[in-house]
């Protein structure tokens, strides 16, 4: 017996895609149609394809099991493994009183060997398998479908995530770190996932934080902008090395930091080479974060020393490196300094947490981090005034800022600060 299914269907096409418009019964999308994460792994940025499914199903689930008026939006999903088979149709109409409107009218075959997933509506179609399994009689009913063609190559994943993440950005917001794991226009979303893959340092093995964990039924945890103190092993989250790469884009054409539009290879190519550089950089001269921990058996022991937490290590906390890279990047672009003389300076700081500028961010006393805005905005005008302070008035503001959100005395004098003065774009002699 043949166990295909005949499906009538419009072909439609729209911008480099073809796709087709159909109706299913909801017993053959509760059959046909399955997640992303039963047909490969889901836990790794390179296949990850949609959001993960949670627990707001059950109440789509009681919708449609318990409303007479129950109606859900279309779903899309895509076949996986190429073009699925699509006869073309005409109407019978001898008169020509319909003329035209067969036009891509035709029947879409499912074969039974090609696999299908749900690209947006995941939640939609786990409530329906859901109701279908507690009430057969459902599976008679109707739901529109989207089906687009999905290639499990490269190439195809890339198409993919990019459908995903359009569709949900002109939908609905998706969070941060879904746009940066999913998006293929973003020339920063794509040079964080190819620095995870790719540069030396930040491709070991847990040494950015991104997937937190997974769930059977494929609810992916994202990890956020925070290290826990007790990690073992990173240094950063990749929703934060994407602020890094923000803010040390400064320079770069308008092309890479356009969010909607994607460049060319040779311009993403050439922003690697500079963001490579210039987080290498910040690796070496922030106290030598890379070689520490490269040589640390626990990175808790670098952040934050047992009992003595004001020893922990400053470039180890987020707050701190997107900090650094802020005021440097202001710095570099307000030709005060260029990049290696910032390079050497912020070298010359001393990199400990209860030292300043970083007791901005960091009680000494109770041995916990103060992330507030204000904190967070007074660590980077403290930065200015060591790196690159422009007049005297700037750092009596800045030590000021310090007396007012501290309560106490910033431990660094207007006389040494003043060494560091900058004029024209150029330190003082």
């Amino acid at each position: 017996m043949s166990n295909k299914t005949f499906i009538p269907a419009f072909q439609c096409n729209v911008g480099d895609w073809k796709y087709y418009i159909c109706t299913m019964k909801y017993g053959e999308v509760a059959r046909q149609v399955q997640f992303a994460f039963e047909l490969g792994k889901n836990d790794e940025l390179g296949q990850l394809i949609q959001r993960g499914i949670t627990s707001r199903t059950k109440e789509i689930t009681d919708y449609i099991l318990t409303s007479e008026h129950r109606f859900l939006g279309g779903l899309v999903i895509a076949a996986w493994g190429g073009e699925p088979t699509y006869t073309p149709l005409s109407i019978d109409d001898p008169d020509g009183f319909l003329k035209g409107l067969d036009r891509g009218f035709g029947v879409l075959t499912f074969d039974g060997t090609q696999a299908y997933f749900v690209l947006d509506g995941q939640h939609r179609l786990k409530a329906i398998k859901d109701a279908c399994r507690k009430n057969p009689d459902i599976g008679k009913e109707d739901i529109c479908v989207l089906i687009v063609t999905h290639y499990d190559t490269t190439d195809g994943r890339v198409r993919t995530r990019r459908l995903f993440s359009n569709i949900n950005r002109n939908a609905k917001q998706t969070a941060i770190a879904e746009n940066i794991a999913l998006d293929e226009d973003d020339a920063l979303a794509i040079l964080t996932r190819r620095l995870l893959e790719e540069h030396l340092f930040l491709s070991e093995p847990r040494r950015v934080r991104v997937i937190l964990s997974t769930t059977d039924d494929g609810e992916v945890k994202l990890a956020p902008g925070s290290v826990p103190q007790s990690d073992p092993k990173a240094l950063t989250t990749f929703t934060v090395l994407y602020d890094l790469l923000k803010s040390l884009a400064y320079d770069q054409p308008k092309e890479i930091q356009d969010r909607a539009h994607r460049p060319d290879d040779d311009l993403l190519e050439a922003a690697y080479s500079v963001f490579v550089q210039r987080l290498d950089d910040l690796f070496k001269h922030c106290g030598d974060i890379q070689t520490k921990l490269e040589a640390a058996t626990n990175a808790k022991d670098i952040r934050a020393p047992r009992n003595q937490e004001a020893n922990g290590h400053p470039f180890m906390r987020p707050v701190v490196q997107k900090a650094v890279a802020r005021a440097v990047s202001e710095i570099v672009t307000e030709e005060l300094l260029t990049w290696p003389e910032v390079m050497t300076r912020l070298e010359a700081l001393e990199w400990s947490m209860g030292a300043a500028p970083w007791i901005a961010v960091f009680s000494p006393d109770s041995g916990k981090m103060l992330t507030g805005k204000d904190n967070t905005e007074l660590l980077v005008r403290l930065l200015r005034v060591h790196l690159a302070p422009e007049s005297k008035s700037d750092i009596q503001r800045a030590r000021k800022s310090y007396k007012d959100i501290r309560g106490g005395m910033y431990p660094i004098s207007e006389e040494d600060l003043t060494k560091n003065l900058v004029t024209g774009g150029k330190p003082e002699m």
